[in-house]
C-alpha cells in the first residue's frame, strides 16, 4: 500500500500520508454512502475521523513541519476511531466489503503512526529556527 523507498525528509512523509489518506477516504466514502448507516449510525465515527484528519492535514501540505506536527496530534484520534470501527463495522455486516474496509483502515492507521513517529525523529533533528518558522497559527486539537 505504501512506498518502500527510504524516507529522506519531511516532504516524503507528507507525500506518503497523502497517499494513505486517499485509501482512508475511500473507506469513508463506502461507509458514508452505505445503506447500513441508517441502522448503524455509530459507523459515522470513522467517517468524521477520516474527514477531520484529512482536512487538518491538507491545509498544511505546503508546510511539512506543520504537517508532521498536526499528523502527530490527529493520528491518535484516527487510531481510536479505527479501533471502534472494527467493532461497529462487523456488527453492521460481516460482508467482505466491511471486513476489507476494517483491514484497510488498520493498514492506514498503522502506516500513519509509523510515519508520524519517523516525522517526530526528523523534527527533533531540525534546527530550532526551522520549527519556529512553521505556520501553526491555528493548531487545533
Amino acid at each position: 500500500m505504501t512506498d518502500s523507498s527510504p524516507i529522506i525528509d519531511l516532504s516524503d512523509i507528507v507525500r506518503r500520508c497523502d497517499e494513505l489518506l486517499a485509501h482512508a477516504w475511500m473507506v469513508r466514502t463506502f461507509i458514508k454512502h452505505g445503506e447500513e448507516i441508517d441502522d448503524y449510525p455509530e459507523l459515522m465515527g470513522i467517517v468524521r475521523s477520516v474527514f477531520d484528519i484529512s482536512r487538518a492535514l491538507e491545509t498544511r501540505q505546503a508546510d511539512p513541519v506543520g504537517y508532521v506536527r498536526m499528523l502527530n496530534k490527529k493520528v491518535g484520534k484516527l487510531r481510536k476511531a479505527s479501533e471502534q470501527f472494527a467493532v461497529d463495522a462487523l456488527k453492521a455486516s460481516t460482508h467482505t466489503n466491511f471486513q476489507q474496509a476494517v483491514r484497510s483502515m488498520n493498514v492506514c492507521v498503522r502506516e500513519l503512526l509509523t510515519l508520524s513517529a519517523h516525522g517526530q525523529k526528523l523534527l527533533a533533528a531540525l534546527p530550532p529556527t526551522a520549527i519556529t518558522n512553521s505556520t501553526d497559527e491555528d493548531d487545533e486539537s
